[in-house]
C-alpha cells in the first residue's frame, strides 16, 4: 500500500517511536492522525508538520477516549488505511520487593495502557478500514502493533512490561488472519533499544551500559530507524502476522 493519499493513525505519536512515524507518515504524502494524551506536544507537533497532520487528544487507556477519536477520524476524513500503535508505558517494578508484593493496580495499569489500548485501537480502526474501498490487489488497511524484545527475553522487574508486551505479540497472528478476509493486514514491531525521551533521562554512563550489550550497530536505535520499518510494512503486502525484531542483535541481560 502507498501511503501517498492515505490517512494514518498514530496512537503516542506525540513523541519517540510515535512522532518519528507522524513525520515519516507526511513526508510521504499521508494525512497522519496524532493520538496523545500530551496536548501540548501533540499539537506542536501537529502545528509544525502542516495541513496533513491533526492532533487529538486520547488516552488509550480509557475506552471512550478511543472510540471517540476513531468516530472523529471517520467523521472527517471518511477512512482509515494505516494504523500504528506506538502508545506505551513502563513501571519497572519487582514482583517481590523490600516492601512486599508488587501492589496489583501497578501490574494491572502496564497490561490497560500496552496490551488492552492497543487491542482497543486495533478493533474499533478495524471497523473503519473493513469499510474502505479495497485496491487492485484487494487491500484495505495496515495495523501495525508495538511488542518489545522483553516478549522473549524481559528483565528482572518486567515482569508486567514483559507480559504487557507478549500480549501483543501473541495477538498478532489470530488477528491477521481474522482480518485477512478483509483485506487487512495485522503486524507487529517489537523493538531493542532506541533513543527516546526514556532513554534521554537516563545518565550518560547507564546509556554508555546499555549500548554495550548491542552487538551491531552498537548504539541506541534511532527513532527515523523505527518509522523506516513502519513504511517499510505499510508498502511490502507480503508482510503480515509477523512480528519482526528491530534490535540490532541485542538479547536482554536477566537485570
Amino acid at each position: 500500500m502507498e501511503l501517498k493519499g492515505k490517512v494514518a493513525l498514530v496512537s503516542g505519536g506525540a513523541s519517540g517511536l510515535g512522532e518519528a512515524c507522524a513525520r515519516r507518515f507526511v513526508k510521504a504524502g499521508a494525512q497522519v492522525y496524532i493520538l496523545d494524551l500530551n496536548s501540548a506536544t501533540g499539537k506542536a507537533l501537529s502545528d509544525e508538520l502542516g495541513d496533513a497532520a491533526h492532533f487529538i487528544k486520547m488516552d488509550v487507556a480509557v475506552e471512550s477516549d478511543v472510540y471517540n477519536a476513531i468516530n472523529e477520524i471517520r467523521s472527517n476524513a471518511k477512512k482509515l488505511h494505516v494504523v500504528v500503535n506506538a502508545a506505551g508505558i513502563e513501571l519497572p517494578e519487582p514482583v517481590l520487593g523490600d516492601d512486599g508484593p508488587i501492589q496489583l493496580n501497578r501490574f494491572e495499569r502496564v497490561i490497560q495502557v500496552n496490551l488492552i489500548g492497543s487491542f482497543n485501537v486495533v478493533r474499533l480502526a478495524a471497523a473503519v478500514m473493513a469499510d474502505n474501498k479495497p485496491t487492485a490487489d484487494g487491500e484495505r488497511g495496515v495495523i501495525i502493533n508495538m511488542a518489545s524484545i522483553s516478549a522473549y527475553d524481559g528483565q528482572v522487574g518486567q515482569a508486567a512490561y514483559a507480559a504487557s508486551k507478549g500480549g501483543v505479540a501473541a495477538m498478532t497472528l489470530p488477528i491477521a488472519r481474522e482480518m485477512a478476509r478483509h483485506g487487512v493486514r495485522v503486524v507487529s514491531i517489537a523493538p531493542g533499544l532506541f533513543d527516546t525521551p526514556l532513554y534521554e533521562a537516563m545518565s550518560q554512563p547507564v546509556r554508555e551500559s546499555l549500548v554495550a550489550d548491542v552487538p551491531f550497530p552498537s548504539r541506541l536505535g534511532r527513532p527515523d530507524e523505527y518509522a523506516h520499518l513502519v513504511q517499510a510494512i505499510v508498502e511490502n503486502q507480503m508482510l503480515n502476522g509477523e512480528v519482526i525484531r528491530l534490535d540490532g542483535a541485542l538479547r536482554l541481560r536477566a537485570q
